[in-house]
């Protein structure tokens, strides 16, 4: 089983040097992701693409994306141009990940639109068709929407490698939605979407891909999981929003279930202490032991 695995963090503004030495120490054990929060309204955090910029030229290997990028603050023209341009600065190591917006009032604080839950849909799927035109040079991209629209823009650069788009969705219409023009799903933590419904989540996405002609195995399935590795065992139910918090080898457990039984082929841990000690033991500890579990 082709499995990778990730893991989180904010980019706290006073913590930045933190972030930096974890990433690189990600880069160097071999970690296939790293995810950066985005919430541009919260005066906390840094602007997460100068910080995946900066990352990105302090490793080598490690692959990038923004958990997930703010749709309604990030206008998809210049989006598809960023992520093109992120992706051919690194080698082909960026993926975008975009989220269709949360906290509406911090939005619209920072000027940004208010939508329903259908509109915040359409925008992210005019989003996506406009983000794709801009990876094809030699043409003048023109998308007509109700929220979104470009008309004869000049499209490109191409990324460096086939950039996906993964939805952090999640709702059934969003989901459904996911299925249909995703290239993948980067499940909300369980604040977000309860454990208990990604199963009926993954049900939709697959149901809806086959519907539009497409292979349910072609979309990657991301699992982001909150918590904490200990040293010694603890109960763990995964059910609500409760973080897991138990030892490295109750950890794989955990995750080679939701391999083989939930449908999930990507891991993104959300440590409660974002430090190398959690770093060192998702990579050293739970990484290899789901592997083995997983064959």
């Amino acid at each position: 089983m082709d499995l990778r695995f990730g893991i989180q963090l904010a980019p706290t503004a006073t913590e930045l040097g933190q972030l930096r030495e974890l990433a690189r120490l990600a880069d160097r054990e071999g970690l296939d992701l790293l995810g950066i929060q985005d919430h541009p309204y919260s005066g906390a955090l840094a602007d997460t693409f100068a910080v995946i910029a900066t990352v990105l030229a302090e490793t080598k290997q490690l692959r990038v994306f923004p958990d997930v990028a703010s749709l309604p603050l990030r206008g998809p023209a210049l989006l598809g141009k960023q992520a093109a341009t992120l992706d051919l600065l690194s080698g082909g190591r960026f993926e975008l990940a975009l989220g269709a917006g949360a906290f509406w009032q911090g939005i619209a604080a920072m000027g940004g639109p208010t939508r329903t839950n259908p509109e915040a849909l359409q925008a992210l799927e005019e989003a996506t068709r406009i983000i794709r035109a801009m990876w094809v040079p030699g043409r003048k991209a023109d998308e007509s929407g109700t929220h979104y629209s470009v008309h004869g823009v000049q499209s490109g650069p191409a990324p460096a490698h086939p950039l996906r788009i993964w939805f952090g969705s999640v709702g059934p219409k969003a989901n459904a939605m996911t299925g249909r023009i995703a290239d993948g799903w980067a499940a909300p933590i369980p604040h977000y979407l309860p454990y208990e419904k990604w199963q009926a989540a993954q049900h939709t996405i697959s149901a809806a891909a086959v519907d539009a002609g497409r292979d349910p195995a072609d979309i990657t399935r991301m699992a982001q999981l909150v918590g904490h590795i200990s040293e010694t065992t603890g109960p763990v139910t995964l059910h609500g929003e409760e973080p897991i918090r138990t030892d490295a080898a109750g950890w794989a457990g955990i995750l080679a279930d939701l391999a083989v039984e939930t449908g999930f082929d990507t891991f993104v841990y959300w440590p409660e202490s974002p430090d190398e000690t959690q770093l060192r033991r998702w990579i050293g500890e739970v990484v290899p032991r789901t592997r083995a579990l997983c064959g």
